[in-house]
């Protein structure tokens, strides 16, 4: 059985998810649908996201077939992932808690660090998840790095100066809380474009959490398709946007490593 699998994003970040599901279930049907209308859901209130979202997650199960989704955006997996369960029947998969599960299976002293959008880390659901599994966490907004990533600066001299002052008030907060941190995480779907750059940037030691691995490392397990990175590369993808189509085929192929074909413009209404 071919699995047909809906990720759902606000924009085309997300694209980082579908890359690391590509690797992982090489045979699947993808649907992607970024709303890139109504972006950018950090601005917006938790009530709104929810209905933004489950409207996303109804057309990609309702309209595309899709029998597993993935959130493969941070603040909506923080504000509506139980607005999404309720609104479709499928499983649903956000992107925090495999991180946060990823950041405990690496981390030896319990103490990581959590680096995100400013609505990621109003939020606070990278500190809940990973305080439930048992860590200690601190989180940081890093805005600059989004606009950065899709200038397609993801590795120029600049970007690395901004990451490098970002992690040194990192440190200076996490050395003010005593903490003994060896675990980044990467708590955007922008930031795996910069996952080269971080890693130098970081303690020789430091493991970094990318997201979007561990939400594809998750996803093989829920949608029980382990050994699929054995079936031969057949998947078929689809892309939507409910704005701004000329600028996701410009840009989500630098996130999904691939060029994403002709994007269908979709009206969710609402």
């Amino acid at each position: 059985m071919v699995p047909r699998i809906g990720v759902f994003d606000s924009g085309f970040g997300g694209l980082t998810v579908l890359r690391a599901l590509l690797e992982r279930i090489p045979h699947a049907c993808y649907s992607f649908l970024g709303d890139t209308a109504r972006l950018p859901y950090g601005s917006k209130s938790r009530r709104t996201i929810a209905h933004y979202a489950a409207e996303g997650a109804q057309f990609l199960v309702e309209e595309q077939g899709a029998e597993y989704l993935v959130i493969a955006c941070n603040t909506a997996s923080a504000l509506a992932l139980d607005a999404i369960q309720e609104a479709v029947p499928a499983p649903v998969l956000g992107v925090i808690e495999p991180g946060a599960a990823a950041a405990k299976a690496a981390s030896k002293t319990g103490d990581v660090l959590v680096i995100a959008t400013d609505a990621t880390v109003q939020s606070h659901a990278y500190a809940a998840a990973c305080r439930a599994k048992g860590l200690r966490a601190l989180e940081k907004a890093c805005p600059l790095l989004v606009p950065l990533v899709e200038e397609g600066w993801t590795t120029h001299p600049v970007t690395a100066q901004v990451i490098g002052v970002y992690l040194e008030e990192l440190r200076a907060q996490a050395r003010e809380e005593g903490m003994r941190w060896d675990t980044l995480v990467l708590g955007c779907t922008h930031y795996p474009l910069l996952r080269p750059l971080l890693e130098q940037a970081v303690t020789p030691g430091v493991q970094v959490i990318d997201s979007a691995q561990a939400t594809a490392d998750a996803a093989v397990k829920l949608f029980g398709q382990e050994h699929a990175e054995n079936e031969p590369d057949t998947a078929e993808v689809r892309c939507f946007a409910t704005d701004s189509v000329d600028k996701f085929e410009r840009l989500g192929s630098r996130f999904l490593g691939r060029p994403t074909g002709k994007v269908e413009l979709v009206d969710l209404g609402g």
